[in-house]
C-alpha cells in the first residue's frame, strides 16, 4: 500500500544547517557529548524501523481494526501490532529521551521528537500505543512519589508497560471541572474509584504486560470545579511487591469506539467500579499534574499530522509523476506517452507544493520547539530556561492547532491529486485523511487552542511572551534587511510580524469591553500567528538555501522554490485571516438562538 520513506536528509538540514543542534546540545552538559554522527545513525536506524516494520501494518490496520472480547475485557489489536510492539521494545526505542536513572538513553528530546515523525508516518494507530507512554513517564517523572517512581518508571522507560491519560467523561470533554468520577481514601493509603472515561486512546490492548491509567476524579470533600481535581494512578494490574504484574484492577474496557479514523488504537470506554488507585501529587491539584501529560501530548498530536503530511505528500508525488492526464497547456512534455504526467499541470504542483511547505515548515518549526525543551529541562543557566520555558508555553498550541489544520489541509489535497483513485480504500489516501481529521479534535480541539494562546498566552501577560518571540523574528529582519536576495522572503516576514502586533492591540482593546471579541478572533488569529512562525523559518531556511544553491546539491534548489511558494502562494491567507478576526463578534452572536 503505497510507500514511505523517511525525509532523512530534510531532518540532517533542519537540525544541523537550521537549528546547530551540536552547537546547542555542548551548552548542554547532559547532551555535551552528543554529536552529529550519533544524530545520523539514530535517526537512520529509527527510519528503517518505521519503513520496514511500521508501515506494512498500517493499511491492514485500519481495515482490521481492535476487537473486544466482552466476556474476558480483553482488546485484540490488529494483526502484526503486538509483534511490532515487541521488536520497538526489544530495539530500546521507549527508552531513547528518558531519564538514565530509570533506564532511559538520556538522548536530546529533539532527536525522539524526529523518530516520532517518522512512526507517524508510518502509522499514527499504532504510534499512538507507546506515545501516550511518554506522556504517563512526563506526569509521574515530574509529580510522582520516590515510590511510585522507583515502581512504574523503569517499565514505562523499557516499554514492559504501557500507560494513556484518562480523562474525558460522556457528559464532559474540554470543560473537566464537570466531571464525576470518585475517589474514596481507604485505609491503606490507597483510593477506590469509580466513573466512566471515554475517547480513552489505547486504554485497553495485549501488546504489554500492564496499562498504567492517569486518571482525573473527585475526593469527597472536593471543592467544585476544576480546582477540586485530583490525579491518581490506576494500574491494569496491580504490581506484586516484585514490580510483577498481580491483582487485576477493577478498570475494564466496556467498549470500543467506532470512529471516523485510527481504526488500528483501541479508543476505549473505561469503567472503574472500585478500582484501585494512588494519588499522583497534592490533593485537589490533579490538572497541573496532569497539564504536564496533556502539553507532551499536544506536541505529539502535532507530530502525528505532521507525519501524516509527509507521507501523503510522497506517495502523491510518486502517483502525479506516473499518472497520465491530458496534455501540458504550455505543449507536449512527454510526446512518446499518450498523455503527458500530471505533474506538469499548475494545480497539481500547487496540491503537492502546499503539502511539501507544510511538512518542511512544520518539521523545522516542531524541531525548534522541541530542542526549546531541551533547554528548558537542561540549560545551566535559570534565565535560558526561562525564556525556553516561555516560548514553548506560547508555541504549543500552535504545534497543536496549526499543524493539525495543516495536516487536514495538505491531506485532502494529496487524495485529490489522486482523482477519483483518492477515493478509492486500496491506494490508502483516504486513510490519511480520515487518521489526519481527529488530531484537529483530541488534546483540546484546535479552538480551545487558539483561545488558549490568545487569552492565556498574550493577552494575560500583556503580550510578553509574544513580544519575546517578536524580537527573534525583528532581529532576524534587521540583520538581513540590506541584502537584496533575501528581500522576498524579509518584506512579507517584517510586514507580517508588524500585523500581527496591531492586531493583537486592536484585539486586547476591544476584549476590554467584550469578552466574545476573544472567542471570536481566536481561530484567526491562531493561523496568522502560526504563519508569522512559518514566515520566520522559511525565510532562514531561504538563507541557507542561497549561501548553497551553487554548491550543486539540488537539495538546496528544491528548499528555495519551497520557501518561494511558501511565501507566494500560502503566507497570503493571512489577509483573509486579519480581515476575518478584525470583523468582530457580532456577525456571530447577534441572531438568536431560537433563529437558528
Amino acid at each position: 500500500m503505497g510507500q514511505y520513506v523517511a525525509p532523512l536528509r530534510d531532518m540532517q538540514f533542519v537540525l544541523h544547517e537550521l537549528l546547530k543542534v551540536e552547537d546547542e546540545f555542548k551548552q548542554l552538559p547532559k547532551h555535551a557529548e552528543i554529536d552529529k554522527d550519533i544524530i545520523n545513525q539514530v535517526l537512520e536506524e529509527g527510519g528503517k524501523f518505521s519503513s520496514q516494520v511500521v508501515f506494512p501494518l498500517n493499511h491492514s490496520g485500519d481495515r482490521e481494526g481492535c476487537r473486544l472480547d466482552k466476556e474476558t475485557h480483553v482488546v485484540h489489536t490488529p494483526k502484526g501490532f503486538k509483534e511490532a510492539y515487541k521488536q520497538y521494545v526489544e530495539a530500546g526505542w521507549p527508552s531513547l529521551s528518558c531519564d538514565p536513572e530509570f533506564g532511559g538513553q538520556g538522548l536530546p528530546l529533539v532527536i525522539n521528537n524526529s523518530f516520532y515523525e517518522m512512526l507517524n508516518s508510518a502509522n499514527q494507530a499504532w504510534t499512538m500505543y507507546p506515545g501516550l507512554s511518554h506522556g504517563a513517564y512526563e506526569a509521574l517523572h515530574a509529580h510522582g512519589t520516590p515510590e511510585q517512581k522507583a515502581m512504574y518508571l523503569p517499565k514505562l522507560v523499557s516499554g514492559e508497560w504501557t500507560g494513556t491519560m484518562c480523562l474525558t467523561e460522556p457528559h464532559c470533554g474540554t470543560d473537566l471541572g464537570m466531571l464525576r468520577s470518585k475517589a474514596e481514601p481507604q485505609a491503606d493509603g490507597s483510593y477506590s474509584i469509580s466513573g466512566g472515561k471515554i475517547f480513552i486512546s489505547a486504554g485497553e490492548h495485549e501488546m504489554s504486560a500492564n496499562i498504567i491509567h492517569l486518571v482525573l476524579a473527585r475526593l469527597p470533600d472536593a471543592p467544585s470545579g476544576t480546582k477540586g481535581i485530583s490525579l491518581f494512578l490506576v494500574p491494569k494490574y496491580i504490581p506484586n511487591a516484585d514490580g510483577t504484574p498481580g491483582e487485576r484492577n477493577k478498570i475494564f474496557c466496556g467498549a470500543i469506539e467506532e470512529k471516523m479514523g485510527i481504526h488500528g488504537n483501541s479508543t476505549c470506554q473505561m469503567n472503574m467500579d472500585g478500582a484501585k488507585g494512588w494519588l499522583i501529587g497534592e490533593p485537589n491539584k490533579g490538572l497541573n499534574a496532569m497539564f504536564v501529560m496533556m502539553n507532551a501530548a499536544r506536541l505529539g498530536v502535532g507530530m502525528q499530522s505532521l507525519g501524516l503530511t509527509e507521507v501523503a505528500y510522497q506517495n502523491a508525488v510518486i502517483y502525479a509523476k506516473d499518472r497520465l492526464q491530458m496534455r501540458s497547456l504550455s505543449g507536449v512534455k512527454a510526446p512518446d506517452k499518450p498523455a503527458d504526467p500530471i505533474i506538469v499541470h499548475p494545480d497539481v504542483r500547487r496540491m503537492l507544493l502546499t503539502a511539501r511547505a507544510f511538512a518542511e515548515g512544520g518539521r523545522a518549526f516542531s524541531s525548534y520547539i522541541a530542542l526549546q525543551i531541551d533547554r528548558e529541562l537542561n540549560h545551566p543557566d535559570e534565565q535560558v530556561r526561562k525564556d525556553a520555558a516561555d516560548e514553548v508555553a506560547l508555541l504549543t498550541p500552535i504545534i497543536k492547532a496549526f499543524l493539525t489544520d495543516n495536516g487536514w489541509i495538505a491531506t485532502s489535497e494529496a487524495m485529490q491529486v489522486y482523482g477519483g483513485h483518492g477515493f478509492i480504500s486500496e491506494w490508502g489516501m483516504e486513510q490519511y485523511v480520515r487518521d489526519a481529521r481527529i488530531n484537529m479534535i483530541y488534546e483540546g480541539t484546535n479552538t480551545i487552542q487558539s483561545l488558549d494562546l490568545l487569552g492565556r498566552k498574550i493577552l494575560m501577560d500583556n503580550g510578553a511572551k509574544l513580544r519575546k518571540f517578536g524580537a527573534k523574528v525583528q532581529a532576524f529582519v534587521e540583520e538581513n534587511g540590506t541584502d537584496e536576495a533575501m528581500s522576498e522572503f524579509i518584506t512579507p516576514l517584517a510586514d507580517l510580524g508588524e500585523k500581527v502586533t496591531k492586531l493583537t492591540m486592536e484585539i486586547g482593546m476591544k476584549a476590554f469591553q467584550n469578552q466574545d471579541e476573544v472567542g471570536a478572533a481566536a481561530v484567526p488569529y491562531l493561523r496568522v500567528v502560526g504563519h508569522l512562525v512559518f514566515s520566520y523559518f522559511f525565510a532562514q531556511m531561504a538563507k541557507i538555501a542561497l549561501e548553497k544553491q551553487d554548491s550543486g546539491d539540488n537539495f538546496y534548489k528544491a528548499k528555495l522554490a519551497t520557501a518561494r511558494f511558501y511565501f507566494g502562494r500560502l503566507q497570503p491567507e493571512t489577509a483573509m485571516l486579519i480581515r476575518q478576526a478584525r470583523s468582530g463578534s457580532a456577525n456571530l452572536m447577534a441572531l438568536e438562538e431560537d433563529l437558528f
